[in-house]
């Protein structure tokens, strides 16, 4: 018998939601929230029964009983760091959604509606996350800084990263736990990790402004000229924090995060070509890294995300770390289907149900 999934996962102005019979999407829905109904929220803590609403509400319009889910997934948030997989919405979880520690984010929510959902259907219901943002297996070796008083954070597009890492297994007739990777995922962040069978053992923090330029973050900075501007008085500490992530790259050099329309202008716009080919020069770079990272033992180089979709980008990065390895793209991203077959594959005991502490 097939599992009926629920699968949520906020954003900041949405709510997507899906619904999957075994690995089947039966539905699916982007629920767009008007910038006034979120503004009467002081924090995004407090939009939870507001949005848990919308989703219940949605699911009735559409003829989806909740009865009918043997399980809620929902994307995981800015919890304490974890490994990589799937976990059970327990009461450590629910007390660390609620109260994140590493910060407010709208996928917080994803975890702690999942639960309530879950906790009013009738039978064993099982509330899940999967492979938030905040995964870290990376090695210690990578975690030193080079002053003791920072240190390196893993903070990245965990979820998708796992998923197409799985499926670009599978496709070669392995598993991913047997493999060695490089993924750049390529979207309004951008982030590039070493898979070293099945383990993300190095990343740059794609949030918090590590790695190559992407649409809307400005990624890693010259340090010194950094220092001085936070101390110019030019500029408040908001409005740096904006600049290194939300108004950074395209935004900031070419006035919009819309990458396709950069790719659209770079094909006659010179000033649009020189910030496109400088993305791809850092993803490139930052691809060779991480291929130093695995000993230059690389199975595979993987180009995801929706960028992926420009061929003009992917093939200036494929002419600059084809010698590391094959390179296969594999353009977008499923996030909704990646959190479903997650909660199914744990349902399975194809992947085990970790525990939160």
């Amino acid at each position: 018998m097939s599992l009926k999934i629920l699968a949520i996962n906020p954003g900041s102005t949405s709510t997507k939601i899906a619904v999957y019979d075994g690995e089947n999407e039966i539905f699916i829905k982007n629920i767009k929230h008007p910038a006034a109904a979120l503004a009467a929220f002081p924090s995004v803590a407090s939009q939870f029964a507001f949005r848990r609403e919308v989703i219940l509400s949605e699911l009735a319009a559409a003829g989806q009983d909740a009865r009918s889910f043997g399980a809620i997934v929902g994307r995981g948030g800015l919890v304490k760091p974890i490994e990589s997989g799937v976990y059970e919405v327990n009461e450590a979880l629910l007390a660390d959604l609620q109260h994140p520690p590493m910060g407010e984010h709208a996928s917080n929510l994803g975890g702690l509606i999942a639960r309530d959902i879950a906790r009013s259907l009738p039978g064993a219901v099982k509330a899940y996350i999967a492979d938030p943002v905040v995964v870290d297996e990376l090695e210690e070796v990578a975690r030193v800084a080079g002053h003791p008083a920072f240190r390196r954070l893993s903070i990245f597009h965990a979820l998708n990263h796992k998923a197409i890492a799985r499926l670009h297994a599978g496709n070669v007739g392995k598993r991913y736990e047997e493999m060695n990777l490089v993924i750049a995922h390529l979207g309004g962040g951008v982030s590039v990790a070493a898979h070293r069978l099945g383990r993300v053992i190095d990343v740059n923090n794609a949030l918090d402004g590590e790695g190559p330029f992407s649409p809307e973050r400005s990624g890693t900075l010259p340090a010194g000229q950094l220092v001085d501007l936070c101390f110019s008085g030019d500029k408040t500490r908001e409005e740096i924090r904006r600049m290194i992530t939300g108004e950074g790259g395209f935004v900031a050099h070419l006035g919009t995060n819309d990458a396709y329309t950069v790719e659209q202008k770079a094909l006659d716009d010179p000033r649009f070509k020189a910030v496109q080919d400088a993305m791809a020069y850092q993803i490139g770079k930052s691809i060779g890294a991480m291929a130093a990272a695995l000993r230059g033992r690389a199975d595979a180089v993987i180009l995801t995300g929706g960028i992926a979709h420009n061929p003009y980008l992917v093939e200036n990065v494929r002419e600059m770390v084809a010698f590391i390895a094959p390179l296969a793209v594999y353009p977008g991203e499923d996030e909704m289907r990646a959190l479903a077959i997650n909660a199914l594959m744990a349902h399975r005991g194809e992947l085990p149900v970790k525990v939160y502490a």
